[in-house]
């Protein structure tokens, strides 16, 4: 069956933008796309003490923006589904990945004069935070037709273990693109640098990859060293890690995995670890 990219849809340009490089992408695997509708991202469901009838009202109101989207969805060259929802749940994302199998969310990010990339980035988090399931963020220049043909993985030296990673471990699988894993330090330390190969291998994430490299980057400020990286590995997408831990205090956009997200030029997949 494929991949199933879960697009977070409306008719804006960088939910647009997000659809047909999602649509380029899905094609080339012989996958599916699903064109989720939402209002709102919430961890908490509005109506659970006013009631399924209100919601249902909510839902009605949204009959022509399913229609539109319906429409949309036709023009695409990749098989599509509409989905509707008044709220991202996170029993609304497990129920969209638990129906399309080997889901991956992908979000589009506004131009920065358009939308604050720290709001992006706390939306991002809210689908993490719901599902632990991976998420692709299409920044504003992204060409919609270039298929990934190099990979860079950004990691520390911790060891972890993927959580819902099969769509990912597939498409890296599929596209059989060139990856370098990517290892950031304030100070040269090969045996860091080894044990983040180590690791990545570990996981399964580069399971079937032909070719998986290693470069070591100097930089006191992990985020800024990845972005330095990402120049000179130039990369077609860049996998990043996200730690439950990082859920636990401050707001996302003071993290390393939100300042690469608001500033790479190419797309950034966000893969949440244990």
């Amino acid at each position: 069956m494929g991949i199933s990219l879960i697009v977070l849809t409306n008719f804006y340009p960088a939910a647009l933008r997000a659809l047909h490089y999602a649509d380029a992408l899905a094609c080339a695997q012989g996958g599916r796309l699903v064109l989720l509708h939402v209002n709102r991202s919430s961890l908490y469901d509005l109506y659970m003490f006013a009631g399924e009838g209100w919601r249902r009202q909510e839902l009605d109101r949204d009959a022509d923006t399913a229609t539109l989207l319906e429409r949309l969805a036709t023009q695409l060259h990749t098989p599509a589904t509409v989905e509707l929802a008044t709220d991202l749940l996170p029993e609304v994302a497990h129920d969209l990945v638990t129906r399309y199998p080997s889901g991956l969310f992908v979000v589009g990010l506004p131009a920065a004069n358009h939308a604050s990339p720290e709001q992006l980035s706390a939306t991002t988090l809210d689908l993490l935070r719901a599902a632990q399931f991976p998420v692709l963020v299409v920044p504003d220049a992204t060409p919609a037709a270039v298929q990934p043909r190099r990979v860079m993985i950004a990691v520390d030296q911790e060891n972890f273990v993927l959580a819902n990673a099969g769509a990912v471990i597939e498409l890296l699988q599929n596209i059989k693109a060139e990856v370098t894993v990517v290892h950031v330090t304030a100070l040269e330390d090969d045996a860091g640098c080894a044990r983040a190969l180590m690791h990545v291998q570990a996981s399964g994430l580069t399971k079937g990859v032909r070719s998986v490299d290693l470069r070591g980057f100097l930089h006191s400020d992990p985020a800024v060293g990845v972005l330095e990286a990402i120049t000179q590995v130039s990369p077609d997408l860049v996998v990043v890690l996200s730690r439950s831990r990082n859920y636990l205090g401050g707001l996302f956009h003071h993290s390393v995995t939100a300042h690469i997200i608001a500033r790479s030029p190419v797309p950034v997949l966000v893969l949440p670890v244990n």
